[in-house]
């Protein structure tokens, strides 16, 4: 993981709330999509963006990525979203249901890096010592392109 002291980095650090309820997770991405500020989307393992995402981008994001969710994690509880703050969030780490690892962070491997991470702040590279599956890169693509 990356060691820098940005505002990103400092954030990325702190203390999230977890997502419970799938209807938690719902009024979350409405607080996104109202947010007055931009936001920037990042895969750790992929390029950094840019810069902000455009409203279009980000609603498409939200949709597909709530979809795979729900999906992917097939249980009748979220938890693999965590939140900043959940009134008005300005980051929001978000765990790949098919790489949970071991979250706890026990034994030699550090707990896995968030699938994807949605913040205010322009993101720093994570480190990320696995590959990205080809499904997910492939997912990743047909929304940002590359």
């Amino acid at each position: 993981m990356s060691s820098d002291n940005s505002p990103f980095m400092q954030q990325y650090q702190g203390y999230f709330r977890s997502i419970l309820k799938w209807e938690d997770l719902a009024q979350l991405w409405q607080r996104v999509r109202e947010s007055a500020q931009p936001w920037n989307i990042y895969a750790p393992g992929e390029a950094l963006p840019e810069g902000p995402s455009d409203p279009a981008t980000l609603e498409q994001f939200l949709h597909e990525l709530d979809q795979l969710l729900r999906h992917d994690h097939d249980y009748d509880y979220c938890g693999i979203v965590y939140a900043d703050r959940l009134d008005a969030p300005t980051m929001i780490k978000v765990y790949d249901p098919n790489n949970l690892g071991s979250s706890c962070g026990s034994g030699s491997q550090p707990p896995p890096l968030p699938g994807w991470v949605l913040s205010h702040h322009a993101p720093c590279e994570l480190q990320s010592q696995q590959i990205l599956p080809g499904n997910r890169r492939r997912w990743w693509q047909r929304i940002f392109g590359g």
